[in-house]
């Protein structure tokens, strides 16, 4: 009887996809048309969570990152429900649909939800706020505090100021007052 279960679970596909699952475990390019079906579920998914919010009709743009990530940018007037007090319930909404894009394709594969374009100014913002500190920073020669931010605003002005050679960054504190430090070299 255990070896029917062993073998049961050795056959047993991981998602609904598993050999989309397997080539991409294995590190093989995925396809046109893998990255077609990857984007087909995500948006299917998306629109299911949207369809809580009654806004499952709204336009969704799809485009390719920075990273090879596939980005889904909601564009439809009044979704600042989404977005939620600083970006926290985009951030909410952005972790149950990775979850559930996960859990469908047996791997997790970078997409990432954006509503009216807020991920895109706030990286702006934050990136615009990590030059100006570290610019603050060198020319009073102090250390630089900024604001608690989440780990995905704290990697974007780490990333931001890596290439910076008069200034390191360091972050300290715990959530959610976690925060990025930028000191002289």
């Amino acid at each position: 009887m255990d070896d029917v279960m062993n073998e049961a679970q050795e056959v047993a596909p991981s998602g609904e996809y598993p050999e989309l699952a397997a080539r991409y475990k294995a590190g093989e390019p995925l396809t046109d048309e893998d990255l077609d079906t990857i984007a087909d579920l995500s948006i299917s998914i998306l629109r299911e969570l949207l369809g809580f919010f009654g806004a499952e009709g709204s336009p969704i743009d799809e485009y390719e990152g920075d990273d090879d990530d596939l980005i889904l940018d909601v564009t439809a007037p009044d979704l600042a429900v989404l977005i939620g007090r600083h970006g926290r319930t985009l951030e909410a909404l952005q972790t149950l649909f990775s979850l559930m894009v996960s859990k469908k394709l047996g791997f997790r594969y970078p997409v990432s939800v954006d509503i009216e374009g807020y991920k895109s100014r706030r990286h702006d913002k934050v990136t615009a706020m990590a030059t100006s500190a570290a610019a603050r920073a060198v020319r009073q020669h102090t250390t630089v505090t900024l604001p608690p931010m989440n780990a995905y605003e704290r990697r974007l002005v780490h990333i931001a100021l890596r290439d910076n050679v008069q200034v390191e960054t360091h972050s300290e504190g715990t959530d959610p007052d976690r925060h990025v430090v930028i000191s002289l070299v």
